[in-house]
């Protein structure tokens, strides 16, 4: 799969389309698009088939117009990208639980049924994130959800990044796992049936004992080589508890 970045179209015509205050026409036919339509075009593109099936063409197509009118719109595909990402970030909700443990692990669960409704997000490295409205009012109330229990501005960052970053890669398992299966054809349980046979005539136990007496645990109780879900639950739980420690410390 193709993976786009974040940021690398034209920051003016970015931010001006992240926050709606490109320049319209003042004079003429009412116009038969607007950046809303495309960019819910692009995402339901995306959501379906992937970032490698979105192009301009496609999304013309899918509104039946000519390709050149998008253009007039968005300038290209990095921009694009741009506001997808805000819109689709736009789906998650502030948490409101009592604790800030509570809150954490609302913001980590929603981000990784994010990543599970919009697949595509997984092919876009956001080094440079968007500044748009959505964006910016996640990072707010993702702080606001430690705010006042004793860490730093810079250890407030760093406990947001740590959630995220880690509901992010928990889910880009989970999807790639289920991905893999769509693709091949074959499930976990069957490709493990087919591949342990020969895995028996291959290997000496005594060469691997630990591994093979952990992985033989495992697969029987995931049916699988991975589980992702029970693995973003312990290491939600883990990753709380260490924040918890911190806390304590102070």
């Amino acid at each position: 799969m193709t993976t786009e970045f974040s940021g690398t179209g034209d920051p003016k015509r970015s931010l001006e389309l992240l926050w709606g205050v490109q320049d319209r026409p003042r004079r003429g036919p009412k116009p038969r698009l607007s950046v809303d339509a495309i960019v819910r075009a692009a995402v339901g593109i995306a959501d379906a088939e992937g970032l490698d099936a979105l192009s301009m063409r496609r999304i013309a197509d899918e509104l039946g117009v000519a390709t050149m009118s998008i253009y007039t719109y968005v300038p290209g595909k990095a921009e694009l990208i741009d506001v997808m990402l805000d819109r689709a970030v736009g789906g998650l909700t502030p948490p409101s639980a009592p604790s800030w443990r509570a809150r954490l692990e609302h913001i980590a669960r929603d981000n990784w049924a994010l990543f599970h409704r919009h697949p595509w997000m997984l092919q876009v490295a956001v080094a440079r994130p968007p500044m748009g409205p959505n964006m910016l009012a996640k990072y707010e109330y993702e702080l606001r959800a430690i705010e006042g229990v004793g860490l730093t501005d810079l250890e407030m960052d760093a406990v947001v990044a740590l959630v995220t970053g880690f509901a992010e890669s928990a889910a880009r398992v989970s999807v790639n796992a289920a991905e893999a299966e769509r693709r091949s054809g074959v499930s976990d349980l069957e490709w493990w049936e087919a591949t342990a046979p020969l895995l028996e005539r291959l290997i000496d136990p005594a060469d691997y004992p630990v591994g093979g007496r952990v992985g033989t645990a495992a697969g029987q109780e995931y049916n699988a080589a991975v589980a992702p879900d029970r693995a973003f639950e312990f290491g939600l739980a883990r990753i709380l508890d260490g924040i918890e420690t911190l806390i304590a410390s102070r």
